[in-house]
């Protein structure tokens, strides 16, 4: 029994034919301009908190407050994702990014009620990021403490 795709090299030159190409180059810029975008409105944002009057920690707050409601907010009217369909990884700038990967899921999962639907899926692609997170912050503390201990004074 010899099918056309009988070789791992046929199959392969098979599915290069048909997969289609991806257009690096455009997808980069399209990351780099968006992604910057998004930072620039964190700028903008933070600058003006501190026109007002704001220390340096308090825009800094606002700013994520601000942009993690708008994550939020875009998710639900489902822009953020066409927005990521078209930036990729731009549009992942860590804050916007995280508060789309709680928001999607909880969306998602809505029918099947507050408490194990949004509930128990909020956190399925965000939990394992926060996990290794605050694991690692944990690890480097420890290391952190075992090489300075000179800085350690008991009473």
């Amino acid at each position: 029994m010899n099918s056309p795709l009988s070789t791992n090299k046929d199959y392969q030159n098979y599915v290069d034919k048909k997969s289609p190409n991806s257009p690096i180059l455009k997808n980069c810029f399209n990351a780099f301009w968006v992604g910057g975008l998004i930072c620039a409105l964190g700028q903008l944002i933070s600058s003006y908190c501190m026109y007002r009057g704001l220390s340096v920690e308090a825009a800094g707050s606002v700013v994520s407050i601000i942009l993690i409601f708008l994550s939020a907010f875009l998710t639900s009217l489902n822009v953020f994702n066409k927005i990521g369909k078209f930036a990729g990884a731009g549009s992942l700038v860590p804050i916007t990014g995280f508060a789309n990967s709680i928001v999607s899921p909880a969306m998602e999962y809505k029918s099947e009620g507050y408490v194990m639907g949004v509930g128990a899926k909020m956190f399925t692609v965000a939990g394992p990021v926060l996990v290794y997170g605050i694991s690692t912050s944990i690890l480097v503390g420890i290391v952190y403490l075992i090489f300075n201990t000179q800085s350690i004074t008991l009473v």
